[in-house]
């Protein structure tokens, strides 16, 4: 009986941190020893960072990923490791990942199906490798075999799918089963989105039954380059069996996940399935062969009981809110910034963003204790001295209120709630001078006094405006990123103020619904995160109407009465941006399910939709970057692009009117 023990390693890497992430590597290559791991997975371009983006095409940066590699032979003593990095091979980039064997490079294997959709622009960079190609690659004096091989290691067969190939109908680890190998390795970068971890589950459970193998899947962790973010899923099966799998969005710098891996067993079932085809042939040159003396492999453990969370009944907020709250961490500490300020308005979205910082600090302090949170963010000033928690986020986490002639007591006071909630250091500043000054120097210059009549939109925008200057001056004194705190929503139809509540460096939720935000700060009052629980007091933002409150208080300003429902909007948004549909198409799709909305009324609604969205992509462009959570993201830079100048649909909407005129007031 031949068992041997294989894992798979989530490694938090940052492009080009040469000394971090080699570093990171060892420490995982460190802790899979220990455990008796002989055949580690780590993720896919993990010398490098996966999001090095154009960096990828410079002489310097393949130079220095190769070095790397070489210097990380050494401490690959007793194992088998997998590590990714970029080839150059006769001219041409490749997306390589490397099979080292007890401190020797046996050969590398280069991507042949190229990730190019949504957040991913891999050809961009790369080239497929042609199947079944073979070629040496000669640097520094070596003769290294670059290609479509497979790896024997005393006897075990290894082979790999790398990241996209698992997901495309024409999967290469058909083609190594019938080469007869053992065990496949996924080194990944896949990105994190709602429900997809089920999708990965999939794959992985249904590679291992095809392929009658072992399956081994490794992806990176958290916030890598900046808007993706990976979840540090890792899995481990046999013959359609899930033997181990990773928890996820952990804030350590690397995961290990194992489980013991019976070959022959795996050979056993191949040979008693009567459709399993494999070739008795083997082509010449196709197996790189190495001893390796495996490690003793020790018990079948049953596998580690995921969190609670993963399989309560509050998954999407669950996830949304450990996805941002290691999102905001990691960029925190990657751009080196000091802590973070939010412009708190005392509405849903401000409210949601403030929340999220101080969840980030409370979920990573549970996870790595506060010495460990404090080591994580050594680097800025005085928080060593932070005491306890609450101490420590006043010391990061800065909200302003600022205060116009139409803010009203019911949004400070909710401001100043969710700050308290959130441990958050809360100013309150009155702006409504500066917006008077800004109106005084137009009505002089204009020569006639500014009207809600006659300048409604102006005047809203200047109280936004005039709350820029001072919270991006106060997150520049104290060395801050400013959040933005616009939704997707809003950006969809650009109901945001430019250079007003869109200031900031990274906007955290502006790939998220507003529908969804209200709900999950719904879920946070009286449910919360597993281990966290509710927070009761957020009350004090739920019980309001989402309002800008730039109007006088008297007309009763909403955003919905300045849009339409919140709902509708984003139902008419998944069909016209995310299925690309024609407006009289999108009529046909959403109208069954708002059965209380005229068919007049829905025109209406759909109508502004398009004329908005298609007069508002230059506000998208410029939104500050944003966390990819959604696979129904606007972010143009990112998922979802779209002209900035164009015919805004001028023709399609002319028909749907026509449409509506026929069918006659009987419908409205």
């Amino acid at each position: 009986m031949r068992r041997i023990r294989v894992g798979a390693a989530a490694l938090n890497q940052t492009p080009l941190d040469w000394a971090g992430n080699a570093q990171r590597i060892r420490l995982a290559l460190v802790e899979a020893r220990e455990a008796g791991v002989g055949l580690l997975c780590l993720p896919e371009l993990c010398i490098t960072g996966y999001g090095c983006e154009d960096a990828f095409f410079s002489p310097a940066v393949q130079r220095r990923a190769w070095g790397s590699l070489m210097a990380l032979l050494p401490d690959t003593r007793g194992l088998a490791v997998s590590l990714g990095l970029p080839l150059m091979v006769r001219g041409l980039l490749y997306n390589a990942t490397a099979m080292v064997s007890d401190g020797r490079l046996l050969g590398l294997v280069n991507k042949r199906f190229l990730a190019g959709d949504g957040v991913h622009y891999e050809p961009r960079w790369f080239r497929p490798w042609p199947d079944g190609t073979r070629t040496v690659h000669r640097v520094d004096g070596l003769e290294i075999p670059v290609g479509d091989y497979i790896f024997e290691l005393s006897g075990v067969r290894v082979g790999f799918e790398i990241c996209e190939e698992a997901w495309v109908a024409r999967r290469p680890g058909a083609e190594l089963a019938a080469r007869g190998v053992d065990v496949v390795l996924n080194p990944s970068a896949s990105h994190f989105a709602f429900g997809k971890r089920a999708i990965r589950e999939r794959f992985v459970l249904e590679g291992s039954r095809a392929f009658s193998s072992a399956y081994v899947f490794a992806n990176l962790l958290g916030n890598e380059a900046g808007r993706i973010v990976y979840d540090g899923d890792c899995m481990v099966a046999a013959a359609g069996q899930m033997l181990a799998a990773s928890s996820r969005l952990g804030f350590g710098d690397h995961t290990l996940t194992h489980a013991v891996v019976d070959i022959d067993h795996l050979r056993l079932q191949r040979a008693r399935t009567p459709s399993f085809r494999a070739s008795p042939a083997e082509a010449p040159g196709e197996t790189l062969r190495a001893d390796l003396r495996w490690p003793e492999a020790g018990p079948s453990l049953p596998p580690a009981s995921l969190p609670a969370w993963e399989s309560g009944p509050h998954l999407r907020e669950e996830t949304f809110t450990r996805t941002l709250a290691l999102a905001l961490l990691d960029y925190l500490r990657k751009s080196w910034s000091r802590g973070w300020v939010v412009s708190l308005s005392g509405g849903a979205d401000s409210a949601a963003v403030t929340l999220l910082c101080g969840l980030s600090l409370r979920m990573a302090e549970k996870e790595l204790g506060l010495d460990g949170l404090k080591r994580r963010l050594s680097y800025i000033p005085g928080l060593a001295a932070c005491s306890d928690l609450p101490t420590l986020t006043r010391h990061l986490l800065s909200t302003v209120y600022q205060a116009t002639a139409h803010s009203g007591p019911v949004t400070r006071a909710a401001a100043q709630t969710v700050a308290k909630a959130a441990n958050a250091a809360h100013r309150e500043w009155e702006i409504e001078a500066l917006v008077e000054g800004y109106r005084q120097v137009l009505q002089a210059d204009l020569g006639r006094p500014l009207s809600w009549e006659t300048d409604d939109i102006s005047l809203q925008n200047i109280q936004a405006r005039a709350r820029s200057p001072g919270v991006w001056m106060l997150a520049n004194l104290e060395g801050k990123l400013l959040l933005s705190t616009s939704n997707r929503s809003e950006a969809a139809v650009g109901y945001a103020t430019m250079d007003g509540d869109t200031s900031g460096g990274i906007a955290p939720i502006a790939g998220i619904d507003k529908a969804f935000l209200r709900r999950w700060l719904h879920w946070m009052e009286t449910v919360g995160p597993e281990g966290i629980g509710p927070i009761p007091t957020l009350a004090a933002i739920n019980a309001q109407q989402p309002t800008a409150e730039l109007r006088p208080a008297q007309e009763g300003q909403t955003d919905e009465a300045d849009l339409m429902p919140y709902p509708v909007l984003d139902a008419i948004e998944r069909a016209a941006i995310r299925d690309k549909l024609e407006p009289a198409e999108v009529l046909e799709v959403i109208g069954p399910a708002f059965p209380d909305l005229s068919q007049a009324v829905l025109t209406a609604h759909i109508t502004r939709f398009f004329q908005l969205w298609t007069r508002n992509q230059w506000k998208r462009e410029r939104y500050a970057p944003s966390f990819h959570v959604d696979d129904e993201n606007l972010d143009p830079k990112t998922w979802c692009r779209f002209p900035i100048l164009s015919g805004g649909f001028g023709a399609e909407l002319a028909e749907l009117a026509a449409a509506q005129a026929e069918a006659g007031p009987t419908d409205a």
